[in-house]
């Protein structure tokens, strides 16, 4: 399978969402928290240590919500459903606050909990490194069921977009203590797939390496774990497991070495983060020219990765002060007129598309599907960063109708994301 055949064959169309209709089993709706048993080490997380605070501020829980027989967890990331697939373990040598070892990440507890302790062994040849990794290696992984309850087939594509944005937390994080990271998509998932005990209903798709290479040799980890549930009920979807293997290697890629900058305030910032919350509704008001030029050129700062794939960003201009209706192509305008009604029926008809001062739509006629998915995730992220620090609301929209954005776009590119930013 071509990564361009799983998403040709999971494309929305006005005909399939109404002869397809998503029918949820709520009996079998799965667990959005993963914990390993007790008799492993946890360990509580502290906010005043910066390496505890990296964590959290990659993927902490930052509000509960209590209702009658319901708890809701309001997290730093956002996640497609508010289903959040995606787990985080990680590698710690050297650092305050952590054994040197193997850890994951318990995200309902504040918590880490420790895997494995580590010696002159790591996980550093699995990323193709000879040498000792000083600092984090974080290995981000997607529960694909706990997105396909809800979204089928299309899941894998929510996975990878969610990975994205967890990406772009921890890029943000790192921004703020001022940390040099790296981003990695090509190494062995399939044997550290094997070592974490994953069976198929989990997967690894992207690393970010932060910290320095020592001059010691780093040995192959020695360990394996036993299968830990992570959504307790399960169902596997061939069509998944099958595109994922078949996308696992990347071939022919580029690298990017150039780190980002960005302005932020970094005070601003951090409290950006922690209250970042996805739009449910837009009031048709306007931003201004100024607040979209800073916002796209955060969207475009280079991305340092091993796998920088190109991806497109069109802007569908409803409201902003100072700039013509119509489409653009990052700053190239397109074409002429008010699409504000098209863009909201493209995003399956909904008004977030329509009422927004400005809707995107991300594209990509790549071949690496798993880095650029994943890079349009990152994009994303970073558009609810830039937008809500500007006091500017944000909402993802993962569901179109993907050959009419094509037509509308006038390309035949892959489109990964939609997004629409508004008061």
């Amino acid at each position: 399978m071509e990564p361009f055949d799983y998403h040709q064959s999971t494309k929305h169309s006005y005909f399939s969402i109404r002869t397809h209709p998503n029918r949820l089993d709520w009996d079998n709706q799965p667990s959005q928290f993963k914990s390993y048993p007790q008799h492993f080490k946890k360990i509580q997380l502290d906010y005043s240590n910066p390496n505890h605070r990296l964590l959290i501020l990659s993927a902490g829980i930052t509000a509960k919500k209590s209702y009658p027989g319901v708890e809701y967890y309001l997290r730093i990331n956002p996640s497609a459903g508010a289903l959040f697939p995606c787990e985080i373990y990680f590698q710690a040598r050297n650092l305050d606050g952590f054994e040197n070892g193997i850890y994951h990440f318990e995200i309902e507890s504040n918590s880490v909990t420790l895997l494995q302790t580590i010696s002159s062994d790591g996980i550093e040849s699995y990323l193709g490194l000879e040498k000792q990794q000083e600092g984090f290696i974080f290995l981000f992984s997607s529960i694909y069921y706990r997105s396909s309850w809800k979204y089928k087939n299309r899941a894998l594509r929510y996975c990878l977009l969610d990975t994205g944005h967890l990406l772009g937390c921890v890029e943000a994080s790192c921004y703020l203590q001022d940390r040099a990271y790296q981003i990695q998509y090509n190494f062995d998932k399939k044997r550290l797939n094997s070592i974490f005990g994953f069976k198929k209903q989990e997967f690894f798709t992207a690393a970010i390496i932060i910290g320095n290479l020592t001059e010691e040799k780093s040995e192959p980890l020695s360990m394996q774990l036993d299968f830990v549930d992570g959504t307790n009920t399960f169902e596997s979807n061939e069509l998944i497991e099958f595109a994922y293997a078949q996308t696992l290697e990347q071939i022919s890629c580029d690298k990017s070495y150039i780190m980002p900058h960005f302005s932020y305030n970094k005070t601003a910032l951090e409290d950006t983060m922690v209250k970042r919350r996805s739009a449910r509704e837009f009031f048709k008001r306007a931003i201004s020219k100024v607040e979209f030029e800073a916002i796209m050129e955060n969207l475009n700062a280079p991305i340092i990765s091993d796998c920088d794939e190109e991806v497109s960003i069109y802007c569908v201009i409803n409201r902003v002060q100072g700039m013509q209706l119509g489409l653009y192509l990052d700053k190239q305008y397109l074409k002429e007129g008010d699409f504000q009604s098209k863009a909201g029926y493209l995003c399956l008809e909904q008004e977030l598309g329509h009422f927004s001062a400005v809707t995107f739509f991300l594209t990509s006629n790549a071949r690496n599907y798993q880095a650029l998915y994943q890079k349009a995730g990152i994009i994303g992220h970073r558009l609810y960063l830039a937008a809500n620090y500007l006091g500017i609301g944000c909402s993802g929209i993962g569901a179109y109708y993907d050959d009419e954005v094509n037509e509308f776009l006038e390309n035949n590119h892959k489109v990964l994301y939609a997004l629409a930013i508004g008061n």
